[in-house]
């Protein structure tokens, strides 16, 4: 997942980070740990490399030094605000020749709505990078992505046209304000909104999480005398 996920997907993003996915079970945080040994890789900063972490939400974070890979980052984790449970991400999941397994390109989207104004560029190169590869050759499943994804008015009104009977089932603001004949003006406040909404969600989710990672760092706050 991540920004190496985003260059495989046709929105490039240069990142010295490769972010992974995992489902926190006994048996695949063994083969994680082997591969970091291998990677000659120590965790960074906080929190540890612990299930409990992951299974809350937190990233775990390492720093490479083997040869090739010294100075990479590694960032693990196993829940995502707004994203399915890695059972169902794994179903969806898309297999490169390689053997290297991405997030599909909705759970990827899914992934980006958070509250860093970085990430928000980077889901709009990715729904246009999609839409623009495969608007000849529509399918029902690519229609309902680009409907429920498209984040530039111009975009939204254009898949709203040549989609006008399967536009007429969304009820994404957007796409309604589109649906009703409403400018791009319009479109775009709808859009801003439903931005809006996602990043005041995801500072809410993120709140007790950080204020976890603060008692963690910071213990001493926490002793009694």
């Amino acid at each position: 997942m991540g920004g190496q996920a985003c260059v495989v997907y046709g929105a490039s993003e240069f990142t010295r980070v490769v972010e992974v996915a995992v489902l926190a079970n006994a048996a695949n945080l063994e083969s994680l740990s082997a591969a970091m040994r291998d990677l000659r890789a120590e965790v960074i900063a906080v929190p540890p490399f612990d299930a409990t972490m992951l299974d809350a939400g937190h990233a775990v974070h390492f720093r490479c030094h083997a040869p090739l890979v010294d100075g990479l980052r590694v960032d693990v984790m196993s829940r995502m605000r707004g994203v399915d449970e890695f059972a169902r991400l794994w179903e969806r999941r898309v297999t490169l020749a390689s053997g290297i397994a991405l997030l599909s390109l909705p759970d990827l989207v899914a992934s980006k709505k958070t509250q860093r104004d970085k990430d928000w560029p980077m889901l709009r190169r990715l729904v246009e990078a999609d839409y623009f590869a495969k608007s000849r050759t529509p399918t029902p499943g690519y229609i309902r992505f680009w409907l429920r994804e498209c984040r530039t008015p111009a975009l939204v009104s254009e898949v709203v046209t040549r989609h006008a009977q399967e536009a007429k089932l969304e009820s994404r603001p957007a796409v309604l304000v589109a649906v009703r004949g409403g400018s791009e003006a319009a479109i775009a406040t709808a859009l801003r909104e439903e931005e809006d909404a996602e990043r005041a969600a995801d500072l809410v989710y993120w709140a007790p999480l950080k204020s976890e990672l603060e008692r963690l760092r910071h213990p001493a706050k926490d002793a009694r005398p």
